[in-house]
């Protein structure tokens, strides 16, 4: 029976750059999952009879909110449910259910690479018909209902079955429990040439996949064991646990240690790849290298016609703004359009549907193109493959081959974690205050908090990020995260562009020593926070 409960309204459901990210204990408090999800409800129109997606990435309590989800979906008038097998579905896979099923759109449940259990995060997400994010205006209109939220809509129906595929009714809702692979499967076939990457693998090339115990570890071994031919016990940690086995799910140099200490020292397998809790973000590893987001996007979009979903090129290429400029450098080549956006996959919806740009990426392991609307580990591990099929070349030889064509941009990315969000605040409020007096100082050419217009709708974008410029393309950038739960992650990113191949062998931190020590003082950051050195550089 469908039924009204009475509720009253929370004042901290500003969904981030990815929704609503709070602790477990926050959303297993009286009513806050239920709010948030009828705000989204509220907020949506023409979806009577239609259909929803929902799915997550197994996170604890990830099972009991799929089930809320559905009853909610059928007392507030969807007709159709679509969720992965045991509540499961990457994210990019999600995005692709969307899309396939012609959805009116989805809500995943997900805190992607944020650390899970029942004292983890976890996080809700609205996506589009068009399979991603939903755009400001929704999520501030969300923000907006929540605070005023008076009741929400349920069912007291039991729970479904969701380790059953096959279909079944929540009063007169239908609701299919799908295979949560075999979609996202059959698409990555269409894209990619599986029958040369056999032949790779089956040649003697060796590989690992860490699966991070979260959501691709299903993914990893349908595709590169079963479809691909790779050896059992190719994927590691390839079963979603629901606090990931304890490991933190974020594919970095960190976190990943054990597939990095495996694969970079060279006596391990030939290439390494890693993805994160949702399975939106990718790691790339070869014998003796690391190849950095920035200069894997630059790479794939340098080399996404030798896979043959891309064979006729690409239209552009799209990275966000703290992302390194490798990628301008492979555009300019190629003459095709470029855009750097803020961070956050939903700035690149625009630009892939209009079809101004085909490949996107983020410095914070996302990379992706047109086949969904959100970020792809799993397809960037693909493409990989794909490229080292078709150019019978290492990891090694394809980076330090690109660095000699376009030159090397050196980069780094150093975080400090859980610092206090008052000080966070001040720091970045400081900076924002003292732009205009930089320019000038330290050849400094552009101090400014980046804004970004949309080609496509006209919007406006604020405050994205503080930049500063020199006079020799190097960049240094300031940013908060919206991705984190606790206090405030202050991220910084340095970057220096070197065009002398003699010159490309060095440890990117010793390559940008001086600008990283500059970074550091010139923001106050350990006087401000208290941080001598960040928690973690990638």
């Amino acid at each position: 029976m469908i039924k009204t409960v009475a509720t009253t309204p929370f004042q901290d459901q500003r969904p981030g750059t990815s929704g609503l990210r709070k602790k477990v204990t926050v959303f297993q408090g009286a009513n806050y999952t239920e709010n948030f999800i009828q705000s989204i409800f509220n907020v949506l129109e023409g979806f009577a009879g239609k259909t929803l997606v929902i799915g997550g990435d197994g996170r604890f309590y990830n099972d009991r909110v799929v089930q809320i989800a559905i009853r909610m979906a059928a007392a507030n008038g969807f007709g159709r449910v679509i969720v992965g097998q045991g509540g499961l579905l990457s994210t990019p896979a999600a995005s692709n259910v969307i899309r396939k099923n012609g959805a009116f759109g989805g809500i995943i449940l997900s805190a992607s690479h944020n650390p899970g259990g029942p004292d983890g995060d976890f996080g809700i997400k609205y996506n589009a018909s068009n399979g991603g994010p939903a755009p400001e205006k929704i999520t501030e209109a969300i923000f907006a209902q929540s605070k005023a939220l008076a009741s929400y809509k349920t069912t007291d129906t039991a729970d479904i079955d969701l380790a059953r595929l096959g279909a079944t009714k929540v009063e007169g809702m239908s609701v299919e429990v799908i295979d949560p692979v075999a979609d996202y499967a059959t698409l990555m076939q269409g894209l990619f040439d599986f029958d040369l990457i056999r032949s790779l693998i089956k040649s003697g090339f060796s590989m690992k996949f860490d699966g991070m115990s979260a959501i691709t570890g299903p993914y990893g071994s349908r595709i590169f064991e079963d479809l691909l031919g790779a050896p059992k016990g190719t994927v590691m940690n390839g079963t979603p646990l629901p606090d990931f086995g304890g490991h933190h799910p974020d594919p970095n140099l960190v976190h990943a240690k054990e597939l990095c200490d495996l694969v970079i020292g060279g006596k391990g397998p030939d290439f390494g790849a890693a993805s994160d809790g949702d399975g939106d973000r990718n790691l790339i590893v070869g014998k003796g290298i690391y190849v950095t987001p920035s200069d894997s996007l630059a790479i794939i979009a340098a080399n996404a016609a030798l896979a043959p979903g891309y064979a006729k090129g690409i239209a552009g290429v799209a990275r966000s703004m703290p992302t390194s400029c490798a990628a301008d450098r492979v555009a300019q080549k190629l003459g095709i359009n470029q855009f750097e956006t803020p961070t956050g996959w939903k700035f690149f919806g625009n630009l892939l549907d209009a079809g101004k740009v085909t490949v996107c990426g983020e410095e914070s392991f996302g990379t992706g193109s047109n086949h969904v609307r959100e970020k792809d580990g799993v397809w960037a591990v693909l493409m990989w493959l794909n490229i080292l099929a078709r150019r019978k070349e290492s990891v090694a030889s394809i980076v330090t081959k690109h660095w000699a064509e376009y030159g090397r941009n050196y980069y780094t990315r150093h975080d400090y974690e859980e610092v206090a969000s008052d000080a966070a605040n001040a720091l970045v409020n400081g900076l924002r205050a003292r732009l205009p007096s930089l320019v000038g100082q330290n050849n400094i050419v552009k101090a400014d908090d980046f804004a970004y217009d949309d080609p496509v709708d006209g919007s406006r974008t604020t405050g994205q990020g503080i930049r500063l410029i020199f006079a020799n393309g190097a960049r240094i950038i300031y940013r908060l995260s919206g991705t984190g739960t606790s206090g405030a992650t202050l991220r910084v990113y340095i970057e220096d562009y070197q065009p002398d191949s003699a010159r490309h062998n060095l440890d990117p931190q010793v390559a940008l020593a001086s600008l990283i020590t500059y970074a550091r003082s010139v923001a106050d950051i350990e006087k401000l926070t208290g941080r001598a050195e960040p928690t973690v550089i990638t």
